[in-house]
């Protein structure tokens, strides 16, 4: 798996409440509260459209909530002295400057945060990423590489707090497995993560918490295994058994 995580503090709480966004007359997050908790993988799960992404922008103050609130730690993102020394995020591993190469845009973030530079090459450990891939220019990463490389500037402030917005797309099986071990081994070391998915089976491996988004809503939430006991193996058995209770 590469370098181990450092030992950290307790993660900073993730705290969601009352949250809802509309756009003109149509509501797209309504009326959304959970919470991520310390030491704990809590799965954000819900089909394409469901208000995950919109709910995790709202979060990292990307985009601004109509009502609710959405905090870290106790505080609105914006409010973080430092945010990324708090919450790592990755919403979109396709948003990156193309023309940079890998250790050009972890050494800017890591001028940003104010983090020493010998801890790009920690992360490059981390992800799995050589130096010859970090050379490369991000245009030329396939896009497992470039999840990986959106993880590790997640991780490059030694936060927290995680949170992932569909981290496994483009990882083919092995990096599937290396992000479910390096997710779970941040939490175990007393981290927050919250991670989104629209596959279940993506997330009973590592998560400990699941909440369900669908249309806007949350319909359901709880431990893992109150939902996978009951036989539910994807997001259509997950909703067949809110619906027939």
């Amino acid at each position: 798996m590469g370098a181990r995580l450092p030992q950290r503090e307790a993660g900073a709480m993730i705290t969601v409440s009352n949250l809802t966004k509309n756009y003109g007359p149509t509501t797209v997050v309504d009326d959304v509260t959970f919470r991520a908790a310390p030491g704990r993988v809590t799965g954000f799960l819900g089909a394409n459209g469901a208000g995950k992404s919109t709910t995790m922008r709202m979060v990292c103050g990307m985009t601004a909530p109509t009502s609710g609130s959405a905090l870290v730690h106790g505080q609105r993102f914006r409010d973080l002295p430092n945010p990324g020394r708090q919450i790592g995020v990755l919403l979109d591993a396709g948003a990156q400057h193309m023309g940079r190469t890998g250790r050009e845009t972890l050494t800017l973030s890591a001028l940003q945060m104010g983090v020493p530079r010998r801890r790009v090459d920690e992360v490059l450990d981390l992800v799995q990423l050589d130096r010859k891939a970090a050379r490369k220019r991000v245009g030329a990463y396939s896009l497992g590489m470039r999840q990986r490389l959106g993880i590790a500037n997640a991780l490059l402030g030694s936060p927290t707090a995680l949170m992932l917005d569909e981290p496994a797309n483009g990882l083919d099986p092995s990096g599937i497995r290396w992000m479910r071990q390096l997710l779970r081994s941040f939490a175990d070391d007393g981290g927050t993560v919250l991670l989104s998915s629209h596959l279940l089976h993506e997330v009973e491996l590592v998560a400990d918490d699941l909440v369900v988004i669908a249309e806007g809503r949350i319909v359901a939430r709880g431990e893992v295994a109150e939902f996978t006991a009951s036989g539910a193996r994807s997001l259509e058995d997950v909703f067949f058994s809110i619906t027939a209770a």
